[in-house]
């Protein structure tokens, strides 16, 4: 007894709308007329238009998400200029390494970004960034990086090559020598030890001993405690309550002024003797 056939139903080209029979089991099939590929019981293009009508977000946030990755790609392919920790020399790094070795005393070099959430007490030495949160605790006795963010408890020395943030309340008895210091407006920051950098802009309240070329003071903020620096300015609204030495000269270059020797003016000795010796007048 021969098996029945498949059974057949007739189906439509998607591309040239040519109809033809097909099997009902068939996942593709090839157009008679047009000669291409199509799946036979495929929803139909009009289906698939309909639901991203629905959804127009959808479009939008894969185009976000291209746009987001392209940009993380490129900030990891760029390249920046490090200075090596204990020579000195300076080389170029992709943006993407984690750390390098000095080409000319081998030494090694972390590049990472450092992010505290709780207590650390390990010193850091990184070209990174280090970001200490509100719940962080850096007991570090010495912390050197290229900018940080300080929201929470410090408790060493900072040195940053670029900038430091400080959006804290609270007290820091550590050194903080930074090219930008900034003091965010709702801190409240007490500097036991001095405070050096090229500018530092006040925003917020801070008390303690700046050494600076310049420091502003913003509309809003305060200042109190004994600053030298070649220039200050006060905004309106402004507050500074303190001693203030402009230019002293004995400054080093440690504290980021150039170190000037006070110049005493040579007085040429007079040759009495050649001078004739005239009797005073009577009185």
């Amino acid at each position: 007894m021969a098996s029945p056939s498949p059974a057949k139903v007739n189906v439509e080209c998607p591309h040239c709308g040519f109809k033809q029979m097909e099997y009902a089991a068939a996942k593709s099939s090839i157009c008679r007329q047009c000669g291409r590929y199509f799946s036979p019981f495929a929803p139909k293009p009009g289906l698939k238009l309909r639901v991203r009508e629905e959804t127009p977000a959808a479009p939008v946030t894969s185009t976000s998400s291209i746009f987001g990755k392209f940009e993380d790609f490129w900030k990891r392919q760029q390249s920046s200029i490090i200075e090596c920790f204990e020579c000195k020399r300076k080389q170029q790094v992709c943006g993407s390494a984690t750390s390098t070795i000095c080409p000319a005393c081998s030494a090694h070099i972390d590049l990472r970004d450092y992010k505290v959430t709780s207590g650390f007490s390990r010193t850091i030495r990184t070209r990174g960034d280090v970001h200490l949160t509100s719940k962080g605790d850096l007991g570090s006795s010495s912390v050197i990086c290229r900018c940080a963010l300080i929201e929470g408890r410090l408790r060493g020395n900072l040195h940053c090559d670029d900038t430091a943030t400080i959006n804290f309340a609270g007290k820091i008895p550590g050194r903080i020598s930074a090219r930008r210091i900034i003091v965010e407006r709702k801190s409240d920051v007490h500097c036991f030890r001095r405070v050096c950098a090229e500018s530092v802009e006040i925003r917020g309240r801070m008390s303690g001993e700046i050494v600076a070329q310049i420091v502003t003071i913003q509309k809003k903020g305060a200042l109190e405690g004994d600053v030298t620096a070649r220039a200050i300015s006060v905004e309106k609204g402004g507050m500074f309550s303190g001693q203030l030495v402009i230019g002293r000269a004995n400054l080093t270059q440690g504290e980021l002024l150039e170190e000037q020797k006070p110049g005493i003016p040579s007085v040429p000795e007079s040759d009495f003797s050649a001078v004739t010796q005239r009797p005073l007048p009577a009185t």
